[in-house]
């Protein structure tokens, strides 16, 4: 009975069938509260929507604003033009394109499963992969996400989590294939959610070290990968030049968020301001001037209250810190009068998985742990982004597999502290096996 519950446990297929079945239930319970008539329009009225009404109806990568605007470098490409996909075969702005939108959503998060258990496996064994498995098949912000946000995020979730296991497996290969994969898999990253790119190069350098054969640093593999990577953003970043005159390698909204979370409104010292800056507002004054013009004056006018407001600038980063491992600004206020054991519980979540990522880290580091530079990597570094301009529940998401492994093994960690004569079963543990009959490849 104990070897049937072990094997049920640390099944990866179950893991991964629970992850889809609790988001299909919660994503079925949520339909139905939503009026019909709104299901398959308001959850496409974001840029993403928008950009793939435009791709869909021929206009091109175009309008992230619906009025027809002109060209666009919002976003980057690849998660518009599968929503532009959607469209062409269910109709735009429809129940059946969002319905499609959402499996396939659910579909990217149960999937981060696999890599996320595969990369456990490879870092501390059978238990910590399982662990993380669950965390992350039952995490909210992980069921909630693929639902409330027709966006990149759960496929960039996906996607972290297999760049984490590809960094692993590649580090100790040789093979010139797996290199060219991996550049590949960056690529591909990197045109769905430019903000992985922050953690490339200190992956990058760490398979260098990584790599290094009979005492030699080895950068003839590293360098075709990157190169590859390069490679693949080369097709878009010309389109960018070609038609903006200006070089765009990903997204050219950057000047925006960062006036939108470090502009006046934060300036306590004026209490009375002649117009509260809005999202609103700027998308007026972005279709009224143009997306290269409107950059440029959102670019200078973040810079001069960063640079006029220093005390205040450093006060917002430490409230943007909070707000992206927690979810609020004031979590304890939110916590306590929250109305709804919902919010409660991913607030409490994301303070648990926050300290989880802290004290696994650390194990990592105190342990010697081969892995411990390229796990920590993601949660030190991705974040500096959105500290500096302005985040949400859901920019923290694509982390958050990396997060679910991490807090697994402070789960661990914390094990042998409560049993320090017991040995970890994970230590223990011989078997190349994640899930009945499935096995870790080498």
């Amino acid at each position: 009975m104990k070897q049937i519950i072990r094997r049920l446990a640390t099944s990866l297929i179950l893991i991964a069938v629970v992850a889809f079945g609790v988001r299909l239930a919660f994503a079925w319970n949520q339909t139905d509260k939503i009026p019909r008539q709104f299901v398959g329009i308001v959850p496409f009225q974001t840029e993403t929507g928008h950009i793939a009404y435009s791709l869909a109806t021929g206009k091109g990568f175009a309008s992230p604003f619906q009025r027809d605007s002109g060209p666009t470098a919002w976003l980057t490409p690849i998660y518009p033009l599968i929503i532009a996909g959607l469209f062409k075969i269910f109709g735009a702005y429809t129940r059946a394109a969002f319905f499609a939108a959402v499996f396939l959503n659910i579909v990217f998060s149960a999937a981060t499963c696999v890599p996320i258990c595969y990369a456990g496996r490879r870092v501390l064994g059978i238990g910590v992969a399982s662990g993380a498995g669950w965390l992350w098949a039952l995490f909210p912000n992980a069921v909630i996400i693929p639902f409330e946000w027709i966006w990149d995020t759960s496929l960039a979730a996906l996607l972290a989590a297999t760049l984490l296991w590809a960094t692993l497996v590649v580090g100790e290969s040789r093979r010139w294939q797996d290199w060219c994969r991996y550049g590949l898999l960056w690529g591909a990253s990197l045109m769905t959610n430019p903000a992985l790119v922050s953690v490339f190069p200190f992956l990058l350098v760490w398979l260098i070290f990584r790599s290094r054969h009979a005492g030699q640093l080895q950068f003839a593999r590293p360098a075709l990968a990157a190169i590859i990577t390069l490679v693949c953003c080369i097709p878009w970043t010309a389109r960018n030049f070609a038609v903006f005159h200006r070089f765009i390698p990903f997204r050219s909204n950057l000047s925006y968020e960062l006036y939108i979370g470090n502009n006046e409104n934060y300036d306590e010292r004026r209490r009375a301001l002649p117009t509260i800056i809005t999202q609103d507002m700027e998308t007026l004054r972005y279709l009224r001037m143009g997306e290269s013009a409107f950059m440029d004056e959102e670019k200078r006018k973040a810079f001069r209250f960063i640079r006029t407001h220093p005390a205040v600038e450093m006060k917002l980063i430490g409230w943007r810190f909070v707000d992206f491992w927690i979810g609020v600004a004031d979590p304890w206020r939110t916590f306590s009068t929250a109305d709804s054991w919902l919010v409660r519980g991913i607030l409490l979540g994301n303070f648990l998985s926050a300290l989880g990522v802290l004290i696994g880290a650390t194990a990592l580091f105190l342990r010697r742990n081969t892995y411990a530079i390229p796990l920590a990597t993601f949660p030190a570094i991705f974040p500096i982004l959105y500290y500096l301009t302005h985040t949400s529940l859901r920019y923290r998401h694509p982390i958050d597999c990396v997060v679910m492994l991490l807090t697994a093994i402070a789960a661990v960690e914390l094990w042998r502290i409560v049993r320090p004569g017991g040995r970890s079963r994970n230590q223990r543990e011989s078997q190349n096996v994640v899930g009945a009959g499935e096995r870790v490849p080498s």
